[in-house]
């Protein structure tokens, strides 16, 4: 399972860096998002990856990440989640401005052209 994770998170993480190099705004905001849903991940499995355990404290059992899932990553990683939705949408938003008013959506405002 941690391999999985780890390895998921490396792709999405090299995917990110990847677009964020890409001269469009529309390739950088999708590279943004993929390296959020990364650290978002990353943050998500630092609680402890436990198939099958409750994220609650039963009596009798010692309070360790052996026994239950903590549920403050879990809690970080929702908030992260609203809030790179919200900013995502920002800059979606302020991309749309810039498109209508530079007439393209290159990163240094020029075209390319052949």
């Amino acid at each position: 399972m941690e391999a999985v994770v780890s390895l998921a998170i490396g792709v999405l993480t090299g995917a990110g860096v990847w677009l964020l190099l890409r001269p469009r705004t529309f390739q950088v905001l999708i590279g943004l998002s993929l390296l959020s849903y990364a650290v978002n991940l990353f943050i998500f499995s630092v609680g402890s990856l436990a198939i099958g355990q409750e994220p609650i404290v039963r009596p009798g059992v010692p309070a360790d990440l052996a026994h239950y899932t903590d549920p403050l990553p879990q809690a970080l990683v929702l908030t992260a989640i609203v809030i790179g939705f919200a900013t995502t949408a920002l800059f979606l938003v302020v991309l749309l401005a810039l498109r209508g008013l530079s007439g393209g959506d290159h990163v240094d405002g020029r075209e390319e052209r052949p």
